[in-house]
């Protein structure tokens, strides 16, 4: 018992700390270079190849980043995919032996392919960090969520009646139902969801993809989104739940099980009840966290990719959960010319 408590109270290990306080701005790097490299297909109607280029760039700028890591949610849960798929082995630790950090990473190279092959607002590229085993490996399949700020926290149930959810959120937030903006993908399956929201009151903001950056506009005070809900990706659901506990706020989740090949999947993955309530702690049980994203195209809270003669600029930002941190982080990278300057504006 002894052991237990000095292990509990002890300090992080380098390692740990390492994850936040040094790697934390590689991260940026690394979703800026996909984010640029995407920005340069926006709106050529080509989502495949707008996420191939990012695909690529994020893979290549991993592995100059001094440390181990290990893709537990990425481009491909059974290995199909050419790269970033899930048990890959990236950063330069892998190459040179070196005794860097082991780390967990879940990615999303291009959150909102459609919208960035259509110059729509609300495409990133996004990756989550952790230490080893600070990430659940969750199945490619469909998951329900319910993503709230810090106020709301403990407020909502996710067996509940949507109006009921709705009241609870308003109470926490001091306002009305009808004060309420709730943010649904626009898909045929959330019709009834839809509906209910309407029939409570509660105004909708329908949106064709990303639900991952809605989830993190729930969770930040002045965006006007207070509550995403529908079903969405398992695996953007874990990279979510970890800018959730970065963030404070809460996200329940239950993964959507209904098929023999999907009950299968879950058992080879060490999931034993398929009808669990995840939280945002047991999705990104990690206590060390890092959540990096930059926009592609305009979004709520960051700027999308802009081109000018002097360079690119980006919009990012960068939060970290053990050191209670949040970053926004504006970019210029200058052209390799001699002649550049940098402008303020």
């Amino acid at each position: 018992m002894a052991t237990q408590v000095a292990e509990k109270n002890a300090a992080p290990r380098k390692s740990d700390a390492t994850l936040e306080f040094e790697l934390a701005l590689e991260f940026v790097r690394v979703v800026e270079e996909a984010a640029v490299a995407s920005a340069h297909t926006m709106g050529l109607g080509d989502r495949h190849k707008a996420d191939k280029v990012a695909t690529e760039a994020m893979r290549k700028c991993m592995d100059t980043v001094p440390m181990r890591g290990t893709i537990v949610i990425g481009e491909g849960e059974r290995d199909e995919a050419p790269m970033l798929y899930i048990g890959e082995q990236v950063g330069a630790g892998w190459h040179d032996g070196s005794t860097f950090p082991q780390v967990d990473i879940a990615v999303d190279p291009l959150e909102g392919t459609n919208l960035c092959a259509t110059g729509s607002p609300g495409a990133i590229t996004v990756l989550a960090a952790s230490e080893k085993g600070g990430l659940l490996n969750a199945p490619d399949c469909y998951m329900d969520k319910m993503v709230v700020g810090p106020s709301c926290k403990g407020a909502v149930d996710i067996d509940a009646p949507v109006s009921d959810n709705l009241k609870s959120i308003a109470q926490r937030l001091d306002r009305e139902v009808k004060d309420l903006v709730v943010v649904v993908l626009d898909r045929p399956r959330h019709q009834k969801l839809i509906d209910d929201i309407r029939k409570a009151g509660a105004r909708i903001q329908l949106i064709t993809d990303g639900d991952l950056s809605a989830g993190i506009a729930a969770a930040v005070v002045g965006t006007g989104v207070h509550a995403v809900m529908g079903t969405g990706g398992a695996p953007e659901g874990v990279i979510t739940a970890a800018a959730m506990r970065c963030l404070n706020g809460e996200m329940i989740a239950r993964l959507i099980i209904d098929t023999p090949e999907l009950e299968e999947r879950i058992e080879k993955m060490g999931i034993k009840d398929k009808k669990k309530i995840y939280s945002a702690k047991d999705l990104a049980p990690g206590n060390h966290l890092v959540f990096a994203a930059t926009g592609v195209t305009d979004g709520a809270l960051m700027k999308g990719v802009r081109f000018f003669g002097e360079g690119t600029r980006t919009s990012s930002i960068v939060m970290t959960r053990h050191s209670r941190k949040v970053r926004f982080v504006d970019s210029i990278h200058l052209a390799k010319r001699p002649d550049v300057k940098v402008r303020f504006a």
